[in-house]
């Protein structure tokens, strides 16, 4: 891997440390949030029996327990980038009591595993942040088995992503914020339709899909809104780390009337979308 794309990499993995509290805290959350996308991806690999399954970017282990759960005597390895959410992981399979799983810190450009090791490969919303997209991909295949399968989600355009937009563009109209250099790693990098379907070409795999997912983030608040993806999201932090308190402060106002006008009732439930794209060697 280039250095510049280890650099990247290096910045990523002490931003998802520092803001791992944060998704310990909301957890269930984003559990409840992004299980439409956890569900596509197993409905797609099904998975089974004896079979070894590669989680990557498994944040705090969700989705790989729910694999883990439908194997009688398989495994499913559980990786990420960050060391501190892969701890959570680790806090939630011993409390969820499931114990067919490891868990290997590890940069997905560089898998420290073994050609043809899995029978399957499963990804949740992590493809977009990868330095090297098609590294990445070029990876996944070589240490999935002959007809293995890779299910992956990403996020959709910000236009169906009220659940990011409602805070994102809200700071945008209130600062002028340098625009992130292009196909560098961010949330919507992967929204447009038939980009990933031709990563996964170039890259070699075959039985190409890619389906539309969508999902919402049931935040009951404006308050808890806020409160969540200052807790969360780096982007959200790192921009508002640039304003004054009296600038954060009529940011959070606007914020809360664009949330509060949606959701009169008071029941703040922001809509969402992703693809789906799955692959076989």
């Amino acid at each position: 891997m280039e250095q510049h794309f280890k650099d990247i990499s290096e910045n990523q993995k002490a931003s998802w440390n520092k803001f791992s509290p944060g998704w310990k805290k909301w957890d269930l959350e984003l559990h409840d949030h992004m299980k439409p996308a956890a569900d596509g991806i197993v409905n797609f690999l099904k998975p089974a029996g004896s079979q070894l399954i590669l989680d990557i970017a498994a944040g705090t282990g969700e989705l790989g327990f729910s694999i883990a759960s439908m194997l009688i005597e398989g495994k499913v390895i559980i990786t990420d980038l960050s060391d501190e959410m892969l701890n959570i992981a680790r806090e939630n399979a011993i409390r969820k009591e499931i114990s067919n799983v490891e868990f290997r810190a590890c940069d997905v450009c560089e898998l420290p595993f073994a050609n043809d090791t899995f029978d399957a490969i499963s990804c949740r919303m992590g493809f977009m942040f990868f330095p090297d997209m098609l590294l990445a991909a070029k990876e996944i295949l070589r240490v999935l088995k002959p007809g293995g399968k890779f299910a992956t989600t990403v996020w959709s355009s910000a236009e169906k992503n009220f659940w990011a937009t409602a805070i994102s563009e809200t700071i945008s109209k209130h600062m002028q914020l340098s625009a992130p250099a292009p196909e560098s790693p961010g949330i919507f990098r992967c929204s447009k339709s038939g980009l990933m379907t031709s990563i996964f070409a170039q890259t070699g795999f075959k039985n190409i899909i890619e389906n539309e997912i969508t999902c919402q983030l049931k935040c009951g608040t404006a308050e808890i809104y806020w409160e969540m993806m200052n807790e969360i999201a780096a982007p959200i932090v790192a921009a508002l780390s640039k304003a004054d308190n009296a600038m954060k402060e009529r940011i959070k106002k606007d914020v809360y009337k664009t949330i509060n006008e949606k959701y009169p009732d008071g029941n703040v439930i922001l809509d969402g979308s992703a693809l789906l794209i799955y692959g076989e060697k």
